[in-house]
């Protein structure tokens, strides 16, 4: 299968669905694609660029939505999150709470997918700060084919949405997903250990797990999922490592998993030290700067295995 962008591959789908259903509204924050620019051209009148304003992006996008629309605001990930946190906490955390909208915020750039551009568009605090948002549901994608089988899930599903796609084309790890709405899949059967993992990290950790008797697990959907399925999943695993490209112990994918297993389970988690990364790399390097290197990873599960 070729590399594909998640970003391109969810445009393009929504651009699909544009064309018989006349409640999507796209706003944009002057950030663009040869797919957005389709849908600039051929609905005019349900696309907006507000600029490079993405507290008025947030503003705009509720008001679409508290008129019915099926809204989808786009920006660069740690600007859509972090820039206008406050107005997404009020305007749409809080608000949606006593009226349901659907909007979706589209955050391209997740972990450090725009790895050369240092530590301002490295995006390592959003699963955090969008996890701890009531009423707001986080998806994680690892490749293609779940960015495009979402679009069904967000025009669906009248609640709020964090999107975080990466920048990079990337693999699909798998062709097709059943019973998507799970909120994870098992990529490799495995006893006692299990690696859970998201976005970007999905990807890596399947280079490395080959050899190993390991489970592995694709959390997509962050604070969402079948937690009785997941906890079937895991019944016969004694040892969970958690592994995202964001600031570990800080209320991201391993928050959830610690809170639901940490009774019964021995929980390793991985992730980015508590600090930002000035030197300037590739995303291996940058990742080795921060001890989840693939040599890293693979000295780790080592260590467990033995």
């Amino acid at each position: 299968m070729q590399n594909k962008a998640m970003r391109d591959v969810f445009l393009e789908t929504l651009y699909k669905e544009m064309k018989t259903n006349k409640k999507i509204f796209f706003v944009a924050a002057d950030f663009g694609s040869p797919v957005l620019d389709k849908i600039r051209e051929d609905y005019p009148n349900r696309f907006i660029n507000v600029g490079i304003a993405e507290q008025n992006l947030v503003n705009v996008s509720t008001g679409l939505a508290l008129e019915g629309f099926i809204v989808y605001a786009y920006a660069i990930a740690p600007f859509i999150t972090m820039r206008c946190f406050e107005q997404i906490r009020v305007n749409i955390a809080i608000l949606s709470q006593l009226k349901p909208m659907n909007i979706n915020f589209i955050g391209v750039g997740a972990g450090v997918s725009y790895t050369m551009s240092g530590p301002t568009h490295h995006c390592l605090e959003d699963l955090s700060i969008m996890n701890t948002l009531p009423n707001m549901e986080v998806f994680s994608p690892a490749d293609y084919i779940t960015a495009e089988a979402y679009v069904k899930r967000s025009l669906n599903i009248k609640k709020p949405k964090y999107i975080r796609l990466d920048a990079k084309p990337m693999i699909a790890i798998e062709k097709k997903i059943n019973n998507f709405d799970k909120g994870f899949r098992v990529l490799k059967e495995g006893n006692h250990i299990a690696i859970i993992s998201t976005g970007y990290m999905t990807q890596k950790v399947i280079e490395i797990v080959e050899k190993y008797n390991i489970k592995v697990i694709d959390l997509y959907i962050i604070n969402n999922y079948d937690k009785v399925s997941l906890k079937k999943e895991l019944e016969d695993v004694a040892t969970i490592i958690t592994i995202e490209e964001g600031f570990k112990n800080s209320g991201g994918v391993d928050a959830e998993i610690n809170f639901n297993f940490k009774d019964d389970k021995k929980i390793i988690n991985l992730g980015f030290e508590k600090k930002y990364t000035f030197e300037i790399g590739d995303r291996e390097f940058v990742h080795s700067k921060n001890g989840i290197g693939k040599e890293d990873l693979i000295n780790i599960i080592n260590k467990i295995v033995e």
